[in-house]
């Protein structure tokens, strides 16, 4: 078989021959769940947030912003020398001065008519994390504001461009990480008690049995994740959230694993 150079090969390579796109950006989805206080003996409610940047009128140059006025994710155009990754990373803390955030992709958004500059394909990050990460956003660069939102405010705002199905899809990926991982953990104390795991996961899950008190108070104690607290042999209670005792609880070492190929058919 005969080879060919690089040089030989882009002598016949007509690039005018491909429509390419007119940009190509990150767009990230970063999640947060939050306590609210709702009365004496009662554990805090737990509210699933999204972070949101309200695009500003101006760009930098004092020129008019497509979607100006509109919430948004933060995210903005890939530069030469960045990988959408990097860019994403980049553009969270220009536009909200949250930094060092763990994020996952998840998808390509690249539909023509999306964005109504051209052709501008973007990536789609997520992350989850706990309240006090965000705690030093602040608006900046192409942000006029950044805010948190409850879900049921996130889809009764004027979203830019297609954002709505890109958090839908990020949600999708945050209830699969919340289902199949220890995701909960990060938004609890090192001990708590059972209803506080339940309000965590029901700020994602839809699940029938984690909603209904008794099935889950009946099944939570046999989860292989978590194990009840001891002092000296004997069981650590509280009643900080109960007007009784509550068994503390924490979790251990052990490591989900989930394989298609353990299921029964």
């Amino acid at each position: 078989m005969e080879k060919y150079s690089s040089e030989e090969i882009l002598k016949h390579y007509d690039s005018s021959k491909y429509c390419t796109p007119d940009g190509y950006t990150s767009d990230i989805a970063v999640f947060t769940i939050i306590s609210e206080e709702i009365g004496p003996h009662k554990p805090p409610k737990k509210i699933l947030k999204l972070m949101l940047i309200k695009r500003a009128s101006l760009d930098q140059e004092g020129n008019p912003n497509m979607e100006g006025g509109k919430w948004a994710l933060p995210g903005g155009f890939v530069q030469p020398d960045e990988t959408a990754y990097v860019a994403a990373l980049r553009e969270l803390e220009e536009e909200t001065g949250v930094n060092d955030l763990k994020i996952k992709h998840f998808g390509v958004y690249d539909k023509m008519g999306r964005d109504q500059r051209g052709w501008i394909i973007s990536n789609a990050h997520y992350a989850i994390v706990p309240e006090n990460v965000l705690a030093q956003r602040r608006a900046a660069d192409d942000a006029a504001e950044v805010e948190l939102f409850d879900m049921d405010e996130v889809f009764r705002l004027d979203l830019a461009f297609d954002h709505r199905k890109i958090i839908e899809d990020a949600l999708w990926y945050i209830r699969k990480d919340m289902s199949i991982t220890t995701l909960a953990k990060n938004f609890l104390a090192e001990e708590f008690v059972l209803s506080d795991l339940q309000g965590v996961l029901m700020t994602v899950l839809d699940e029938p049995w984690i909603k209904l008190d008794a099935q889950f108070f009946r099944k939570a104690p046999s989860l292989p994740f978590i194990e009840k607290v001891t002092v000296n042999g004997d069981l650590k209670k509280t009643n900080r959230w109960s007007k009784g005792n509550a068994q503390l609880y924490r979790f251990n070492d052990y490591e989900p694993f989930v394989s298609i190929y353990n299921a029964k058919y």
